[in-house]
């Protein structure tokens, strides 16, 4: 039996989570290279040949986290033709917040008036809309729910020092959404794999606004509210666990890279996703990348690409579509999808 009957033969015959719609939001204000040259010391070329990033949304004034995050979650509801009230579970992926508590998902249940859903957030950095799908397809199995809303959100242009030019001109602000339902024959989540490090975590954080050094003066004038980012050891190891995470979820359900039809990684530098690639002797035009429009938007990032590639149809009905992520944590997962 060919490997995509077997994978159909096998969901039909189990209980199966699918992904019944997708959306995304990105505010309206860009900022190109060519601005940022104005602010800091870089260039566009410096930008473009150590990223591909060429352009980043910054969320306005009077938008947060829970604007966009509810925004790509109504418009995921009404890719799925379903109702606010109709959803059973959400769950926001982000480490740029409204605020420490109550948690973001929280706000957008009330936005959206999702009045019947249980809410909260995932703080697992540019993993944790993988995170979130997996945990989220647990508990379905598990529990009463029919439907989740999954949302990875970010608004990373309140959290970086635009002083900085190694960081700042990485991130971008934006929001990605998928809906699960339970008993779908399309769409399925078939596996995820999981990993953590904390002894990694040195590598990228933001040192205080938490319990260890909360806000001061003295905090606030050194800056530690801002992210910070070991660039080069990031770059080492997210090339290495991704490929790993990879293998490991195909491993799972039979497959490998051969079977990858379209692979859709966190966007967090060109020359990570292409290293990626090559390691896993996939032809780039199987990778989907819009880093170059968006930047990194953290937790949106595979959400924002998922949304995109299903709009501009680059997945096809029953296609293996991978998604994978590394981030702070330090975190990292894979998940392969039966389209």
């Amino acid at each position: 039996m060919k490997t995509k009957e077997r994978i159909k033969s096998k969901i039909d015959n189990q209980k199966s989570i699918g992904i019944t719609g997708t959306g995304f939001y990105v505010p309206e204000k860009n900022l190109s290279n060519f601005d940022l040259e104005k602010k800091i010391e870089t260039s566009d070329e410096w930008i473009r040949t150590r990223t591909g990033i060429k352009n980043r949304r910054v969320a306005s004034g009077r938008e947060a986290t829970s604007d966009l995050a509810y925004k790509a979650g109504k418009k995921a509801l009404s890719n799925a033709n379903l109702k606010a009230s109709e959803i059973d579970l959400i769950i926001v992926a982000t480490l740029s917040p409204d605020m420490l508590f109550p948690s973001t998902a929280c706000i957008v249940q009330h936005k959206l008036k999702a009045k019947n859903a249980v809410a909260f957030d995932i703080s697992a950095a540019c993993t944790g809309f993988i995170y979130g799908i997996s945990m989220a397809k647990s508990l379905m199995l598990t529990n009463n729910y029919k439907t989740a809303l999954i949302i990875g959100a970010e608004v990373f242009s309140r959290i970086i020092d635009w002083k900085d030019r190694n960081t700042c001109v990485l991130f971008g602000d934006g929001a990605g959404a998928v809906v699960l339902e339970k008993a779908q024959n399309e769409h399925n989540i078939l596996s995820t794999y999981l990993g953590s490090d904390g002894s990694g975590a040195i590598l990228l954080n933001q040192p205080a606004g938490g319990s260890k050094i909360p806000a001061s003066h003295e905090s606030i004038d050194k800056g530690l509210h801002y992210l910070k980012m070991d660039g080069g050891e990031v770059y080492k190891l997210a090339v290495e666990i991704m490929v790993k995470s990879v293998k490991k979820v195909l491993n799972q359900e039979g497959l490998d890279e051969n079977d990858i039809d379209i692979l859709i990684p966190h966007q967090a530098n060109i020359r990570i996703l292409k290293k990626v690639a090559m390691k896993l002797n996939l032809p780039i035009d199987n990778v989907m990348m819009n880093i170059d429009k968006y930047g990194n938007t953290s937790a949106a990032s595979i959400p924002i690409a998922l949304s995109e590639s299903v709009m501009e149809k680059k997945i096809k009905k029953g296609d293996i579509v991978v998604l994978v992520a590394f981030g702070a944590g330090l975190t990292w997962g894979a998940s392969v999808i039966r389209w």
